[in-house]
């Protein structure tokens, strides 16, 4: 009887999961996850999504006859002797594009040699592969989003794949036990799992899908998918989400799909996206205040709908991806604070928050990534009387203003009890059109 482990990393689901597919070709499969200590504790929020996650996968797993096989340690380390120890003749992975992930294909490719182990490589992290289009007139991947948008609408698409019917594990196996659910650091985030993504995906698109083009930037509203986490994770395929979103004709959000595509196939070729500009000449001389960087991390700077941003932000381990832009160019762009110290600040909090689509965005707003208008300013007081004109997002988030009636509640601010001093505040700035980049 042939053997096969499938090594689970963001791919959390049982649903459209290639390599997991591909594993079940075997006639026993191992479904396996290593919970790697070196990743442990960047983001509490992160950490129970994932350990929720992995519990509903385990449910989904158990009820085809398999089951979820936990391990503690090094991936690599841990794969292959899952793999010796069953007799296993392939380990399957989804492919990856972080530098973190390219090091473990390394690493597997080169501890499966010896002991004659085959290793399969599958897609299903982004819709369409991030090598599969490249510039027609060289370089390694598109460095402007709309040129490989056009070449990521032509490429044809793989087959949705169905959840396996069965899965047999090896006799004997020792499954391990899951880790504890811990309790994060925001209260009102999203559950975790591949059950709540599915859940989420089909009352969103009934509701909300049709008119997503017209209102995913109106802040109050809300009308934004929240599917983000779940794609982060491999909870939900993304190829899932474009294909439901392709049959009620929703370009818009199969757009945002390309955008995240976009980021993957940049951090592929550029994997320290985090920590280095794709354009040095714009990585001018960052101010480092350390009062200004806290007052915009607690949600204090005396922008209104700045500090909404940013309390969302705390409150849920997300943030509206229009909000996303207005606090992330005004740390940048009005602070004058170094970009990376807001990608480290989003990644510890958001349960979306991946190396592509984190970092990416974070350079594109500052100017140093890959945007043909550098220069580009967002006036959050304009952004949020044309995205909030009411003020309802603002005094969702922010109580201390819920007392202000309409738009005059985006007026600068400043708590009495405060002694944040007046930084540098431009006033109203040059209106460009601009696109929204994180995906909602």
């Amino acid at each position: 009887m042939r053997t096969a482990v499938v090594l689970l990393t963001r791919d959390l689901r049982v649903h459209d999961n290639p390599a997991l597919t591909a594993a079940c070709r075997a006639d026993r499969v191992v479904p396996l996850y290593v919970l790697d200590p070196k990743l442990a504790g960047l983001s509490p929020n992160r950490t129970r999504f994932l350990h929720q996650s992995l519990a509903d996968l385990r449910d989904s797993l158990r009820r085809i006859g398999g089951d979820l096989v936990v391990r503690h340690g090094d991936p690599v380390t841990e794969a292959v002797r899952v793999a010796r120890d069953t007799g296993a003749e392939t380990i399957h992975l989804a492919a990856d594009v972080s530098g973190h992930a390219q090091r473990r294909e390394h690493r597997l490719r080169a501890e499966t040699g010896p002991h004659r182990i085959g290793l399969g490589l599958h897609p299903g992290l982004t819709v369409v592969d991030p090598g599969a289009v490249r510039p027609g007139g060289g370089g390694a991947c598109y460095k402007v989003f709309t040129p490989y948008h056009r070449a990521w609408s032509g490429v044809r698409r793989r087959a949705e794949l169905p959840a396996p019917e069965r899965i047999a594990l090896p006799d004997g196996l020792d499954t391990g036990r899951l880790p504890d659910i811990p309790g994060g650091e925001s209260p009102h985030a999203a559950e975790g799992g591949e059950t709540a993504a599915r859940r989420r995906l089909s009352l969103w698109s009934r509701q909300e899908l049709a008119g997503y083009e017209d209102a995913h930037d109106d802040l109050p509203g809300d009308a934004t998918s929240r599917l983000s986490p779940y794609l982060r994770w491999g909870c939900l395929s993304p190829l899932t989400v474009a294909e439901t979103a392709r049959k009620q004709d929703a370009d818009a959000l199969v757009r945002q799909l390309c955008w995240r595509d976009f980021y993957y196939q940049v951090a592929r070729v550029y994997p320290k996206l985090s920590t280095e500009a794709l354009r040095p000449a714009g990585d001018r001389d960052w101010r480092y205040d350390d009062d200004a960087l806290q007052h915009w991390q607690d949600g204090l700077t005396g922008v209104p709908v700045v500090d909404a941003g940013m309390r969302q932000l705390r409150d849920e381990g997300w943030m509206h991806n229009r909000a996303r832009l207005i606090t992330a160019a005004f740390l940048t762009k009005h602070l004058g604070i170094d970009w990376r110290l807001g990608v480290r600040w989003f990644s510890r909090w958001l349960l979306d928050g991946d190396v592509p689509n984190n970092s990416g965005n974070w350079q594109w707003t500052a100017g140093v990534g890959n945007d043909t208008r550098p220069y580009r300013r967002f006036n959050p007081i304009r952004q949020a009387l044309r995205f909030d004109p009411d003020g309802v997002y603002v005094r969702r988030y922010v109580p201390e203003l819920k007392g202000i009636d309409g738009p005059a509640v985006h007026q600068p601010w400043r708590l009495p009890e405060t002694e944040f001093r007046n930084l540098d505040y431009p006033g109203p700035l040059e209106s460009h059109r601009d696109e929204a980049v994180w995906l909602r």
